[in-house]
């Protein structure tokens, strides 16, 4: 990338928008699970814009989709029939799991969230609500009032009040010693004694595998524990599936599946993946539930018809692939490869994650600090030897962030797993 593009960056565009790399990079274009910069470096692509590439990039499917689409008409408002927004909604609505399932359609995550906040509040009549310690529900005033993580919150301003539960993270905090069976009962116990003392909520939203937090989770089964307490009180449930949806995870479809004795949520927010670089976002709610605003209310540009025929080329490439099946066996392959590698080098302090969604912790060596200076340190080396990826962490952005298309073949996790241990033990 030329400096004239990175000074004209830092001209017009807010200081807070962070760039990666010492030397930021341009990406120009990208195919199948690669990408290339303006210089013409061929990267491995680990990241996937921040987990939005889902399938692969230019995946021929999706852009014939877009293409054609566009070639018809590109935008008509929800104040119009459109066949592609209903086609993708009813999909949606029987993947989901919730019965009498309702759909809306939205541009992000972040606009997914706040939509599944209005609409519990509304129902629950209530502004109260709980949400998790480290997590990240996107930049929007209402996000980043439940937002639990310090370094997204940029302001402690916030249309709700919210109070934070034990959980998210499973290797720290007060509960970190214990086995699971007695970590989930601590936790429980910790939401009990917090809903002594706060006005009735109207829900926990909640990830189930936090994302930003550094692909933190909690034993399998805490959510349906704190469902069966909540459920009681009649608090709504919100699993916050931007990250962890369609399949990324391997086991599940949905994260919410790990904790789902006592049924699905009552909303899941949905984003990222399912546009395969597209902007769709969404909440499914019983109807119920989606159904009580008695006020006008529409989404611009949420569900508009190129980015819907995008959704459902996409989610059909997905389904007809087994693309969740190739990201338990491929992603199984890469954690142990990881595993395998960190375990040679002091500064990692625990690598974790399911299918293609998998975390790197590293602390300054004999420590439980976090090392964020490391972290920078093997990003910068793994882009040298060609392969991106992210970062992330509740503790000072010490968590390297792993997620690839869930397209990856053996060969290149291989690849990835190789350049990412050269990069730890050059850095290290």
């Amino acid at each position: 990338m030329t400096d004239d593009l990175l000074g004209r960056h830092r001209c017009v565009l807010p200081d807070w928008l962070a760039l990666y790399y010492e030397e930021p990079i341009e990406i120009t274009h990208g195919e199948g699970r690669h990408v290339w910069d303006s210089d013409g470096n061929r990267y491995l692509d680990f990241f996937g814009g921040i987990l939005t590439t889902m399938t692969a990039h230019a995946l021929p499917e999706v852009t014939k989709a877009v293409s054609d689409q566009a070639g018809r008409i590109v935008h008509s408002s929800t104040l119009y029939l459109n066949r592609q927004m209903v086609e993708l909604a009813e999909r949606i609505a029987q993947l989901s799991g919730i019965p009498d399932a309702r759909v809306f359609f939205t541009t992000s995550g972040t606009e997914a969230n706040d939509t599944a906040l209005l609409l519990a509040t509304a129902y629950r009549r209530s502004n109260t609500v709980l949400a998790m310690r480290n997590s990240y529900h996107g930049r929007s005033f209402g996000s980043v009032g439940v937002t639990g993580n310090r370094g997204w919150s940029p302001t402690s301003l916030s249309p709700l009040q919210t109070h934070y539960v034990h959980g998210g993270v499973r290797t720290r905090g007060p509960f970190a010693a214990l086995d699971d069976y007695d970590f989930v009962a601590a936790c429980v116990d910790d939401l009990k004694d917090v809903l002594g003392h706060i006005r009735p909520p109207a829900a926990l939203i909640a990830e189930p595998i936090q994302g930003v937090g550094g692909f933190t989770s909690p034993p399998d089964g805490l959510y349906a524990a704190f469902r069966e307490v909540l459920h009681e009180r009649g608090v709504l449930w919100i699993s916050d599936e931007v990250q962890t949806g369609w399949g990324r995870i391997g086991e599940h479809f949905w994260g919410w599946q790990a904790h789902s004795r006592s049924g699905p949520p009552d909303m899941l927010t949905f984003a990222k993946g399912i546009g395969n670089g597209m902007s769709i976002g969404g909440v499914v709610a019983r109807a119920e539930i989606m159904n009580c605003l008695d006020a006008n209310s529409i989404s611009t540009f949420g569900g508009t018809q190129i980015t819907m025929a995008a959704g459902l080329a996409n989610l059909t490439y997905l389904l007809e692939h087994d693309l969740q099946g190739n990201a338990r066996r491929v992603g199984g392959m890469l954690i142990e490869r990881l595993r395998a590698a960190a375990a040679q080098v002091p500064a990692v302090r625990e690598v974790r994650g399911r299918g293609l969604m998998i975390g790197i912790e590293l602390t300054k060596p004999g420590t439980d600090e976090a090392d964020p200076a490391a972290a920078s340190a093997v990003l910068e080396a793994a882009r040298a030897g060609g392969l991106l990826i992210g970062k992330g962490g509740g503790h000072d952005t010490s968590v390297l962030r792993i997620a690839p298309p869930l397209s990856l073949n053996v060969a290149e996790a291989g690849e990835g797993a190789a350049i990412l241990e050269r990069a730890l033990r050059s850095t290290m």
